[in-house]
């Protein structure tokens, strides 16, 4: 008598060590990619439920472009949405003191909204890449992975990134 089991991402035991290396990894993407952070954690969650809903379609070895291309499209589809909600926290941003210099909060804020108007200036393929390299330390293989480009794409956004916020910080002095 043959036994039925579950092949490669099916397996709950394969398919929670998927997660959990590839979850954060996954939220970050989509958080640099399209600047939204529980937009980002919505979808990364949908990925993976469709994954693990189509996970015997899926070989094991495919699942994590799988998982990327499903969250990408799924983001894709809520960029009005998203464009309104950055538009309304842009609007209704607050500084909270406690007990700092006022002039240092307000010179500091300032700071840091051109630095967020220089970052969402790059181009989505230029942040993107910066991002994924400068705040979640990834590689360039690995960020060419993610992204689907060669390696020497991934070095020419960061290296273009990196010349346009140069420029940016240049001119804010």
């Amino acid at each position: 008598m043959k036994k039925t089991s579950l092949s490669g991402i099916c397996e709950e035991i394969t398919f929670s060590s998927f997660f959990k290396d590839h979850a954060k990894s996954l939220r970050n993407y989509l958080f640099y990619k399209f600047g939204n952070e529980e937009q980002a954690d919505d979808v990364t969650q949908e990925a993976f439920i469709k994954l693990w809903q189509n996970c015997a379609d899926v070989p094991p070895e495919k699942a994590k472009s799988f998982l990327y291309t499903v969250a990408n499209n799924t983001s894709l589809n809520h960029i009005a949405h998203q464009k309104v909600v950055l538009q309304y926290v842009k609007k209704n941003t607050h500084v909270y003191t406690d007990g700092q210099d006022p002039e240092f909060l307000m010179e500091e804020e300032q700071f840091k909204v051109k630095l967020q108007k220089a970052i969402d200036g790059l181009t989505e393929a230029q942040r993107t890449a910066f991002l994924l390299h400068r705040i979640d330390g990834k590689k360039y293989h690995e960020i060419a992975e993610i992204l689907g480009i060669s390696i020497k794409a991934v070095e020419k956004r960061i290296h273009g990134a990196l010349v346009e916020l140069r420029k940016e910080i240049e001119n804010m002095r």
